[in-house]
């Protein structure tokens, strides 16, 4: 048995919730300069994302919506997702983005996994607050998987992690496998292997015996 844990926003999918929202509400050149920063790890990731949702506040809920369900994988992830749930593998998405854009995605794609780790955002009488919830409102990506390992009864050094950011150094260096998705600078110096697709990214959890069909 292994375990891949994926984070979501710019690795199983190539949407940015949070800047995609941005833009919808006006507000894209703010959110993306804090997201930069925190990609480049110079803000810690809590306070960028409560930083980047408060600039939502009184977004309508129905905006929000049309944007969080067009989210979608990124070309040959579905597949990807739907070899290893063939697998003997347990699958979780990892992410400090939004439950609703990750389910949409995995709907529309028709696929699924076994868990996933994300935030809410919070909305009263038609809007957004401003205000964020959830696992990973504080991008503690390690913990979140050594607990999915812990529950899977999957030792770490039979888990690969996969990711992109800052925020996903922590889950890389603690897996027996850190994988970059077309990594940041900072990041990819602290992977095991890295990819930029999702044949390459297949190849590898093959060689890792985390992927076999039949």
């Amino acid at each position: 048995m292994r375990l891949v844990a994926f984070d979501f926003d710019g690795t199983l999918s190539a949407d940015e919730m949070i800047d995609d929202l941005g833009e919808r509400h006006g507000v894209a050149e703010e959110i993306g300069s804090i997201t930069e920063r925190a990609m480049a790890g110079e803000l810690p990731y809590a306070e960028s994302l409560r930083r980047r949702v408060g600039l939502l506040e009184g977004m309508p809920v129905a905006a929000a919506e049309e944007i969080l369900t067009s989210v979608r994988l990124q070309p040959g992830a579905a597949e990807l997702l739907s070899r290893l749930n063939g697998s003997d593998t347990t699958t979780a998405i990892l992410t400090g983005g939004f439950e609703r854009g990750v389910e949409a995605a995995l709907s529309a794609a028709g696929v699924s996994v076994d868990e996933i780790v994300a935030n809410r955002l919070i909305q009263a009488d038609g809007v957004l607050t401003g205000r964020v919830e959830g696992r990973l409102v504080d991008g503690d990506k390690a913990n979140a998987l050594r607990r999915v390992a812990t529950e899977s009864r999957i030792p770490l050094d039979r888990a690969v992690a996969v990711g992109d950011g800052a925020n996903d150094i922590p889950m890389l260096r603690l897996a027996g496998v850190g994988v970059g998705y077309d990594p940041t600078p900072t990041v990819a110096d602290e992977c095991d292997v890295i990819v930029h697709s999702m044949p390459e990214l297949a190849a590898v959890l093959e060689e890792h015996g985390a992927l076999v069909d039949g």
